[in-house]
């Protein structure tokens, strides 16, 4: 495979790369003077659990109106989707031939610590209030400051890997004795 590489663009490499690192996948949801919009994101990131308030960063391309709308209305929550919630991911990427509105139908929603709505059975939800904003390529890099934290019932997260849906399962870790 690596000689394959070698036939791949710079970018294409990059895609391929990045494709093979596990992400969680999320929807990013905001609501005020803007509107209500979500999108799917698989680019989150802690910052720093150090700061005045804890801080993470999430990825949005420029051309969703979800980011615009999360720009002018300050807030934004992450919901953590579940391994078992590949379907809410679908709508809120427009694979589902839902739009708008109609999109946050599918499933219950309440509002949290903000005014962003916070999916009810999330693995994870995080309400953040924007500490900043850049564009880079073509996304919103947009650092949020937790608000509020709320950790679901346990289970386990969705992933985004070689361009399709995974589940992460742990594993036992064998404890080995030394011979004595």
């Amino acid at each position: 495979m690596e000689s394959q590489l070698f036939l791949l663009t710079e970018r294409d490499a990059f895609l391929e790369a990045m494709s093979r690192i596990a992400s969680t996948v999320s929807i990013v949801t905001t609501d005020g003077p803007a509107g209500r919009s979500g999108a799917t994101v698989s680019s989150l990131v802690s910052v720093s659990a150090d700061s005045a308030r804890p801080t993470l960063l999430v990825c949005l391309h420029q051309s969703s109106g979800t980011a615009a709308k999360v720009i002018e209305n300050g807030i934004f929550c992450i919901n953590v989707l579940r391994d078992e919630q590949a379907w809410i991911s679908d709508i809120f990427a427009g694979r589902a031939g839902v739009s708008g509105a109609d999109r946050f139908r599918s499933s219950d929603w309440t509002f949290g610590h903000g005014r962003a709505p916070r999916l009810s059975d999330a693995l994870v939800a995080l309400d953040c209030q924007i500490a900043g904003s850049q564009i880079v390529g073509q996304h919103h890099v947009m650092f949020g400051e937790v608000q509020g934290s709320t950790i679901g019932e346990a289970g386990y997260p969705m992933l985004y890997l070689n361009r399709g849906y995974a589940v992460a399962r742990p594993k036992r870790l064998a404890v080995h004795e030394a011979a004595a």
